[in-house]
């Protein structure tokens, strides 16, 4: 069978083609995506431009993903790649160090999963299980940032101020600092510098080794030489007898950088989340239509599998018996369950709601489910980690740096200085050159922007936010569960002579007064009633959203209806399908329990007749106070007969058209009104719209629902263009040849959304939404607000452009620092002190607000 020319998936017998585009696809929405983009290279060019790494043409292994702890910057994400390719039966390999994740492509027959961990922990890199809770890296850096820095640092400052600094101010020094008593203070300081520099900077060492090996100067490697040349020089300068050492300045860049890179560290493994619902969703077993319960190991294509309800589907496949709704939001974000017959695709990962089913398992046994996870595993450790203007900048600052230190000595020595004049000098260089204030610029503006964005309601899980959200050109924007509030409800009560509008799922108090003109034995109230009655012994979310209704319009209202008790029966024509609900105390609409003898008004609970309530794929009958009461799909009342007025016919056309579910409501013989449940929108979209054009940024919807249900938003001017009935993989892929051409941000609740999320340069993840959906965000909307979405906008570019001030400010003061420190006006202590004080107007300008718009 072919497959989707855009998301891969089987396009099954019937493909969907246009002669203007290229290719087979499996729906309409995936056409019309094709038909969109026509202008933008294919994958298989987009790919090929790509850096992903990819294993050979004939490479047949697998996959797996693992975490690793310790990455900071885009060379430990080359270190890595690096090591892993050096262990035999490796294939290829990526890194993410926004992530905190390897994909690694292997050979099981050469290595074994269970190994590769072991193999890829390096050089102070812990790895594991991607699926296993992360080890508590975190925790063990406060630990080292606490013990090194905060009590052998300051111990050795507390000697310095007490001891040596007065000396540099002309002071007698409080001991002979020549003597015995001398060098034992200065075998203490130089004991716990030593403890600061080799357990505190033990990460940043490790960056600058690995830096080295990967051959890609970072900030690390700069760094490093600062410390360890102050430090080299200092331990010399004691057992020679000198008393100008500078162990403080060791001890301050190594606390200063690790207190940026610690912050760093917090922001980042926000963004590190586990997956948690399509991965805890994934079956690992499968019930046989024998009963039998077998591991998904065991399943091949053909078998048959029982699906009971409220089960998911283990695998992709047919439906072989039975009828039943299925829920397909979380792989597909349709809103609406799609009922299914015997012959109906069917989905792995997909809820079957009221009926049991009898699944044949597809040719492949593959599981849509499964194929979202890998789908977002994929995209999060294949995206590139977030390079930082000053890892960029890197490989040029460093080697001139220390070029610039080497050429100052050894010109001190071609002019008659000492040695030890030479090797002050250079010192000096590397450490007036260290960039503790380039090192602090990004984390800093980004606690600010964090800071200001946590008022707003926004929580950032991931520092790209403040790097893409800042040059977006289009915002892509879910339908269900983004744009509408993802909520089956009751949207309108439609009746013979009128209608009325239902705004929080109810037909309100005022139900009374929608008395049709034609039909004076219907009005709302009562065709409510009635539906919800009979509705009780269904499990279709359509139905629950009836008995919802009319348990919050008797709450409203406050009152009992005057109509007399009612009880179900027996009666139409299908055979049950579905099971009632009979014996002992009922729930009511409401959710409480009602004793059958003392009923509530308008609610069916005869307990001896409740079991016997026919429920069909299509629809619920019975009997309420003598009258034979339907409610369902249209052709219930066509093929019994029953009269549909016009009125009625029309809002039922009119419904499906807008992509909602009219159910019917008749009794005895006649239809009396239609229900018309949907995905209510959420208010205020169309001034989030409005704005976001405003801004300059064009408003694009995408949604897995059918094109009738986006009409509304495509209708709407500020939006750009709506791509409808577009399944999950296409989703993901959409957004990706939307970012061919432009920057995009990509906007949505579910799931099934969460590869676009993350194939998108800045995903926003709504609180509504699943976990999995936040995981792959870069940034959540904790509050159901769309106008956050403007807001985030307003803070991303505001921290952008604080970041660009403190890296303008750090590089101008090394543009006057160097140079003074070449011509030997400055010497380490100093140095030191203008490097902090750079640091300070740094940490100074990020305490600023930076919300504040464009």
């Amino acid at each position: 069978m072919p497959n989707c020319t855009l998301c891969e998936l089987p396009t099954g017998p019937d493909p969907h083609t246009d002669p203007a585009v290229e290719g087979e696809y499996c729906c309409q929405g995936c056409l019309a995506v094709a038909r969109s983009l026509e202008d933008v290279d294919d994958l298989e060019d987009l790919e090929a431009r790509a850096p992903d790494a990819e294993p050979p043409d004939d490479f047949e292994g697998e996959t797996t993903f693992l975490h690793v702890d310790g990455m900071h910057c885009a060379t430990c994400e080359s270190f890595l790649e690096m090591t892993a390719a050096e262990r035999e039966g490796v294939a290829a390999a990526e890194a993410s160090y926004a992530t905190d994740t390897i994909r690694v492509e292997y050979d099981p027959d050469r290595v074994t999963a269970d190994e590769l961990p072991d193999a890829l922990s390096v050089a102070g890199y812990t790895a594991s299980d991607r699926a296993d809770p992360e080890p508590a890296g975190d925790d063990v850096d406060v630990v080292r940032f606490l013990i090194g820095g905060g009590f052998f640092g300051m111990m050795a400052m507390l000697w310095y101020v007490l001891f040596l600094y007065p000396t540099y101010f002309g002071y007698d020094p409080l001991l002979d600092l020549g003597g015995v008593s001398g060098l034992y203070l200065f075998t203490q300081i130089w004991l716990f510098t030593s403890i600061v520099l080799f357990y505190t900077g033990y990460p940043i060492l490790r960056g600058a080794y690995v830096s080295l090996r990967a051959g890609r100067p970072n900030m690390d490697l700069l760094v490093s030489l600062a410390a360890v040349s102050s430090y080299a020089y200092s331990t010399l300068a004691m057992l020679v007898g000198r008393t100008d050492l500078y162990f403080d300045v060791t001890i301050a860049v190594i606390l200063v950088v690790t207190a940026g890179n610690e912050y760093e560290s917090r922001i980042k493994s926000r963004a590190t989340g586990m997956l948690s619902e399509l991965t805890t969703a994934a079956e690992s077993e499968a019930r046989r239509e024998s009963g039998e319960t077998v591991p998904t190991e065991a399943v091949e294509p053909g078998d048959r599998l029982l699906v009971r309800p409220g089960e998911r589907v283990p695998f992709d496949g047919t439906v072989a018996e039975g009828t039943a709704a299925v829920d397909e939001a979380l792989v597909t974000g349709e809103s609406l369950p799609a009922t299914k017959h015997p012959g109906d695709a069917v989905r792995g990962g997909t809820v079957v709601t009221d009926s049991p089913l009898v699944v044949e398992v597809g040719e492949d046994a593959t599981s849509t489910l499964d194929t979202l996870v890998r789908l977002l595993w994929d995209i999060q450790s294949s995206r590139s980690g977030i390079q930082r203007l000053v890892d960029r900048l890197a490989t040029v600052f460093v080697p001139l740096v220390v070029a610039v230190a080497a050429i100052a000595g050894a010109g001190t020595l071609a002019f008659g200085g000492a040695p030890t004049d030479a090797a002050l000098v250079a010192l000096t260089v590397l450490i007036v050159s260290c960039p503790c204030a380039l090192g602090l610029a990004t984390p800093l503006a980004v606690a600010a922007g964090i800071r200001d964005a946590a008022r707003r309601g926004i929580v950032i899980v991931s520092d790209a936010v403040f790097e893409a959200g800042a040059e977006i050109d289009a915002v892509v924007l879910d339908k269900t569960g983004t744009l509408t509030d993802g909520e089956m409800r009751l949207l309108e009560t439609v009746l013979d002579g009128g209608s009325e509008s239902s705004d929080s799922g109810s037909t309100g108090s005022t139900a009374d007064s929608a008395t049709s003109d034609t039909d004076p034995d219907a009005d709302a109230d009562r065709v409510l009633r009635r539906a919800a009655a009979l509705e009780r012994a269904s499990a279709h979310p359509i139905a629950e959203a009836i008995v919802d209704a009319a348990a919050a319009d008797r709450d409203a209202a406050g009152r009992r209806s005057s109509a007399s008790p009612a009880t179900v029966a027996d009666g139409g024509t299908e055979p049950a399908t579905g099971t009632g609900r009979a014996g002992g105390t009922e729930p009511d609409p409401a959710g409480e329990s009602i004793d059958p003898d003392d009923p509530p008004d308008g609610v069916a609970v005869d307990a001896a007749d409740a079991a016997d309530v026919e429920v069909t794929d299509r629809g619920v009958a019975g009997r309420i106070d003598g009258d034979r009461v339907v409610v369902g799909h249209r052709s219930l009342f066509v093929d019994r007969g029953w009269a549909l007025p016009d009125r009625l016919r029309e809002a039922g056309e009119r419904a499906t058209a807008d992509g909602n579910v009219p159910v019917f409501v008749g009794w005895d013989g006649r239809v009396r009104g239609v229900l018309v449940v949907g995905d209510g929108v959420r208010e205020g979209w169309e001034a989030v719209v409005t704005d976001l054009v405003e801004r300059g940024k064009r408003v694009v919807v995408l949604t897995g629902d059918s094109a009738a249900a986006a009409r509304r938003f495509e209708e709407h001017p500020a939006i750009d263009e709506v791509f409808a009935g577009v399944p999950p993989e296409a989703k993901a892929e959409t957004v990706r040849r939307l970012g061919a051409r432009e920057r995009v941000a990509m906007v949505g609740d579910g799931s099934n959304d969460a590869p676009a999320l993350a194939a998108a340069d800045l995903g926003v993840s709504v609180a509504s939404g699943t976990d999995l959906a936040t995981d792959a965000a870069d940034a959540v909307l904790l509050e159901d607000r769309l106008s956050a979405i403007p807001e985030l906008f307003d803070v991303t570019s505001g921290t952008n452009r604080r970041i660009r001030e403190n890296l303008g400010w750090a590089f101008a003061y090394n543009a006057i620092a160097i140079p003074l420190a070449v011509s030997g006006a400055l010497n380490p202590l100093l140095a030191a002190l203008a490097m902090g004080t750079s640091s300070l107007l740094v940490v100074s300008n990020s305490a600023r607000s930076v919300a504040g718009g464009e």
